[in-house]
């Protein structure tokens, strides 16, 4: 049986809290970290109801897509909701975390898992999450100092790609230089002109340890001046993860579509809004899970045919479909978001070998209860 801290930081490996927006509140809620967990019950919200939930069935730990608290607090008691929800949940002996806009964005995280629920192949991210920066450092150096200047670039933290370290690419060439007036040099007289068998050393390092490693290159390289550049790399754009997801479907019509979102969601009074012709053919679909109405101008210059969220407003959308590109399909945000939770369920009980139970809370926390 894993320990609370186990469990958590085997749901930080998979939605590593610093990717989460700056706003977001995200991480371990409550719990002490030595308890043993035997149940984890998943849902979207932690309301008053869900904690009951996880209470009767006796869970260890309830982890939830929404945060308990975005705002700071200085307590929390049975006066309010929230500490209702809280006090529920300790006098259980249950933790409480959220993976909130960091499961949003990650592989095997909120929209990914609604992609996969509707259907949809060869996904990529909608917004592409920015890499680490990262500069390329080129260094010049004698032939028989080349082992040392790599030693050091290496051990301030320069060469590392992925699962690599020490990486680095030197090639062979000539260097000429005349010392002037007042040099000092390693090799050579002052006044004459001097050819020494050189390489160029590249390697790559992220920017934040630019100046650690331009110091340890000057502080261990021979020369008195020696000749280096720094460059800064391009975004190449092509994280796995990212906001929102596109992916293709077998051509069909949106009529079609939108009941194929219907039947792959839990049934809420929200029900699947459309806007857009009906009979308009359907390949390519970008979607968010959750509240996506911040990507709308970004849909509408692609070359997707519908654009899958929630929580729409009038006039935004209105003003979308003007615009004579994407339709739209309007679906509850409870219902787009619960769709992670089965996967969630399923890497816990791969991960965990059957150390734990888990269950999914169909509770619906939608706001919405019935349409007349």
């Amino acid at each position: 049986m894993p320990a609370l801290k186990d469990v958590v930081d085997l749901l930080h490996a998979w939605y590593p809290p610093h990717t989460a927006d700056g706003w977001d509140a995200v991480g371990l809620v409550a719990g002490d970290l030595d308890q043993p967990v035997a149940k984890v019950l998943l849902a979207v919200d932690p309301t008053e109801v869900v904690a009951r939930e996880a209470a009767e069935w006796g869970a260890d730990l309830l982890v939830t897509h929404h945060p308990l608290f975005l705002k700071p607090v200085h307590g929390f008691t049975t006066a309010t909701p929230k500490g209702r929800t809280l006090t529920t949940l300790t006098r259980a002996g249950c933790a409480l975390l959220a993976a909130h806009t960091n499961a949003d964005q990650a592989v095997g995280g909120v929209s990914e898992s609604m992609a996969l629920a509707l259907g949809l192949t060869d996904l990529q991210p909608l917004v592409p999450a920015p890499a680490e920066p990262l500069d390329k450092l080129t260094v010049f150096a004698p032939a028989d100092s080349a082992e040392a200047v790599r030693g050091a670039l290496a051990d301030a933290g320069a060469g590392r790609l992925g699962d690599y370290e020490a990486a680095s690419f030197t090639a062979a060439g000539e260097g000429r230089f005349r010392p002037l007036p007042g040099a000092d040099p390693t090799i050579g007289e002052v006044g004459r002109p001097e050819v020494v068998d050189e390489v160029s050393i590249q390697v790559v390092l992220p920017r934040r340890r630019r100046t650690a490693v331009v110091r340890a290159l000057l502080a261990i390289h021979p020369y008195e001046e020696p000749a280096y550049d720094v460059v800064e790399l391009a975004d190449p754009g092509i994280a796995t993860t990212g906001t929102g997801r596109v992916g293709e479907v077998e051509p069909t019509t949106l009529r079609a579509f939108a009941e194929r979102v219907r039947d792959a969601l839990p049934a809420t009074a929200h029900g699947v809004r459309v806007g857009g012709d009906p009979d308009r053919e359907v390949r390519r679909v970008a979607l968010c899970g959750g509240a996506g109405d911040f990507l709308l101008d970004r849909v509408r210059g692609s070359d997707v045919d519908v654009y899958v969220t929630s929580d729409l407003r009038h006039h935004p959308a209105a003003e979308f479909l003007e615009h004579g590109g994407p339709a739209l399909v309007d679906v509850a945000h409870w219902a787009a978001e619960w769709t992670w939770l089965p996967v969630l369920e399923r890497r816990l009980l791969e991960a965990l070998g059957g150390t734990v139970a888990t269950r999914v809370s169909t509770t619906s926390t939608d706001p919405w209860s019935f349409r007349v």
